[in-house]
């Protein structure tokens, strides 16, 4: 059986107050390979992947190995799980015949993930809105709106960063977010990105991972004094991320300044358009 090679945006998620929902594809990528036939063990997350895909796509299992390379680093708030759940869905419906759509593997990479927010941009790019049970918003990024992403040497789970947050919040503590979220999307669906300033203050995640992160809080700061839009723990983190419509190397400096890490770099990136691709 032949080879397929899927490449895979990261993402960053929640951008503060839209938790599990808001989501942008960055121009970093992992490239999954799947090929059939027997290799190395898959592992777990590949095995559950497969496992859905078979049932879902109704098609006979076959054995299969694979393998990513790229620049998205693992559990650091990025999506680096999605890239890979992501390419081996599309890699295994390459090789089955594609019986299942682009929607259809989204949907697939979303129950696996628990949560759309990282499944949706990764698949479709742009800006995405995607609610855990509606349908998926999606808007392309403007090339003037760069992201500045901090990425620390240090790992965070995504499990341990939920592990922190309440099981409930206040009533207006939920309608700041709701408010905030909702600011967010109306921004990218009209392209007003100026209109971002001030709106990524959130009430839900981010003031109980700052426990996780205590130079959270410092970094979005500094990041804003120095002209960012405005900044969000990427994800469940350990990355932090800012929007900016110029002085991006002044905002990287100033980002990776305020974290007092040692082992910390920062990154501009534009938004990714396009979403997965299966490589010819």
């Amino acid at each position: 059986m032949k080879s397929v090679r899927v490449r895979v945006p990261a993402t960053t998620a929640n951008l503060g107050p839209g938790f599990d929902c808001l989501g942008i594809a960055l121009r970093i990528y992992n490239t999954v390979e799947v090929s059939g036939g027997r290799g190395e063990e898959p592992g777990e997350m590949a095995r559950a992947a497969a496992e859905l895909f078979f049932k879902a796509a109704r098609r006979k299992k076959f054995d299969f190995h694979w393998s990513v390379e790229g620049g998205v680093p693992r559990s650091r708030g990025l999506g680096s799980s999605v890239t890979v759940r992501l390419g081996i869905l599309h890699g295994l419906n390459v090789l089955s015949g594609s019986p299942l759509g682009r929607e259809d593997l989204f949907h697939l990479c979303a129950e696996l993930e628990g949560h759309p927010d990282n499944a949706a941009p990764a698949a479709f790019g742009g800006f995405c809105i995607a609610p855990p049970m509606g349908p998926v918003q999606r808007h392309k990024v403007g090339k003037a709106l760069k992201f500045v992403v901090l990425i620390p040497g240090m790992q965070l789970e995504t499990e341990r960063a939920r592990r922190v947050l309440p099981k409930r919040v206040s009533l207006g503590d939920a309608a700041f977010a709701v408010g905030n979220a909702a600011a967010i999307a109306g921004a990218f669906a009209g392209k007003n990105y100026e209109a971002l300033r001030g709106c990524f203050g959130d009430t839900l995640h981010q003031p109980f991972r700052e426990k996780l992160m205590p130079f959270l809080g410092d970094v979005i700061r500094a990041g804003e004094e120095a002209g960012a839009l405005g900044g969000w723990l990427s994800g469940s983190g350990s990355s932090i991320a800012c929007a900016a419509l110029g002085n991006a190397p002044r905002i990287a400096n100033a980002m990776v300044a305020a974290s007092g890490l040692d082992e910390a770099c920062a990154v501009v990136v534009g938004a990714d358009n396009t979403g997965t691709v299966v490589l010819k």
